[in-house]
């Protein structure tokens, strides 16, 4: 898929989700909008640098609760279990700092108030 076409499709997500009116100025909307109707290649790096930083904006804004807290929470958590558990002698517990499910497992209970250390 082109950049334009994920750029439509990033659009089309925002609007469904509530996003795009909430997150974006009405300059970046127009940025956006003109873009895709008059553009077909982005080959300026200017425009390129505007749209990234629209673009990041709204991934930002789309990304779920529970994403957001696996990645600031949950793998610290799941090193601190894991490092805590081999220290209890459990030698399948190294894997565990890397398992993202098992991060996931962490955030979730930590959002709900049940931190597991």
């Amino acid at each position: 898929m082109t950049y334009i076409t994920n750029l439509v499709a990033l659009r089309r997500r925002s609007i469904r989700r509530g996003i795009w009116f909430r997150i974006l100025n009405k300059f970046e909307r127009a940025q956006v909008d003109l873009t895709v109707r008059i553009v077909k290649k982005v080959r300026s790096s200017g425009l390129a640098k505007v749209l990234n930083l629209i673009v990041e904006k709204l991934s930002d804004a789309l990304e779920s609760r529970v994403s957001k807290m696996v990645k600031l929470r949950g793998r610290s958590l799941a090193q601190e279990v894991s490092k805590v558990a081999l220290d209890w002698g459990y030698k399948s517990a190294k894997n565990w700092a890397s398992d993202l499910n098992f991060a996931r497992f962490l955030a979730i209970m930590n959002l709900n108030g049940h931190p597991p250390c």
